[in-house]
């Protein structure tokens, strides 16, 4: 049986600058009828990212077998070349020459507030990318353009490939009619939090009702851990205390790799959230969403110190 991960998603570049001032000083109440404003911006970085990009580099670092399907543009190949190298199979990432790779653009501030742009790009065409014949073990459907993320369900349901809906930043895409579709389609929901309690009042549904129509739903909450909902039962996954909480994103990101992981090794789900929350651990404690690198080892002894669960076999 293949080990494979079909991670259906962004594979996006962020770009991260930083304004050394206060937006509240510039941008006045009385002015924001006709707005023009420009902020100097000397310190900037840019990262790798996009869902696919970040799930996929975390299952890695498990020592997964990730197989990220994104479409991006022809301005990727570093972004390409980075993932062969970090031994994940690139094979069902799509270049679009004529398009350029979805990329966010944001400015932050000294109090954290932050001015974002996002070109989705090549991520338009993201249901053109036909994944059907790959055989895979597991597969996760995380934010895309909506009717890329409706494609690559149908094509993996018909397949039998099991996988993990994860709703995300599309959430405002999707009515309540579109979830439930994407729920039968799907064997696994993961929320954070906030995205449970929209799905929620879309689906008229509480997720203990949901579960009972899939293998479960899972449901983080941040530095209280994660809620898992299955055969009936409610279950608190207790959290990783962070050693450093340095920034939060794509912690969801690495939170769905870790869960990956235990489901391709045929953990219980309880064990698999564990691990997922792990992985949410190491994460935070890095700025972006891909530069923290733990090794093998060093995720083992953290799953086993805290949860008595063996990594290593």
């Amino acid at each position: 049986m293949s080990d494979k991960v079909l991670i259906c998603g962004s594979v996006a570049f962020d770009t991260i600058a930083v304004f050394e001032g206060h937006f509240k000083d510039h941008i006045l109440a009385d002015n924001i009828q006709s707005l023009s404003v420009s902020f100097f911006v000397p310190t900037m970085r840019k990262e790798y990212g996009g869902c696919a990009g970040n799930i996929a580099y975390n299952l890695r670092l498990l020592g997964g077998n990730p197989v990220p399907v994104g479409t991006v543009g022809a301005d990727a190949a570093d972004y390409i070349v980075y993932m062969q190298q970090l031994g994940i199979d690139t094979s069902m990432i799509r270049v679009l020459a004529d398009m350029f790779t979805p990329q966010c653009f944001i400015t932050t501030d000294l109090d954290n507030n932050q001015i974002a742009s996002f070109h989705p790009g090549a991520m338009m065409r993201s249901a053109d990318n036909d994944l059907s014949g790959r055989a895979a073990a597991w597969g996760i459907v995380a934010p895309d353009a909506k009717d890329g993320m409706f494609a690559h369900a149908r094509r993996m349901h018909a397949q039998g490939i099991p996988f993990i809906f994860d709703l995300g930043q599309a959430m405002p895409l999707f009515s309540g009619d579109d979830i439930n579709e994407m729920l039968k389609l799907a064997r696994i929901l993961t929320a954070n939090d906030y995205e449970a309690s929209v799905v929620e009042q879309r689906t008229g549904r509480s997720m203990r009702e949901i579960a009972q129509s899939m293998q479960a739903v899972v449901v983080t909450r941040g530095a209280e851990g994660a809620t898992l909902y299955a055969d009936g039962n409610e279950i608190h996954i207790e959290p990783v205390k962070a050693q450093y909480v340095v920034d939060p994103t794509g912690c969801g990101d690495a939170h769905r790799a870790g869960l990956l992981y235990g489901l391709t090794q045929n953990w219980s789900l309880v064990d698999a959230c564990r691990l997922a929350n792990v992985m949410g651990g190491f994460k935070i404690g890095s700025r972006g969403p891909q530069n923290h690198r733990p090794t093998r080892a060093e995720i083992g002894a953290a799953l086993n110190q805290r949860y008595g669960v063996n990594l290593l076999g």
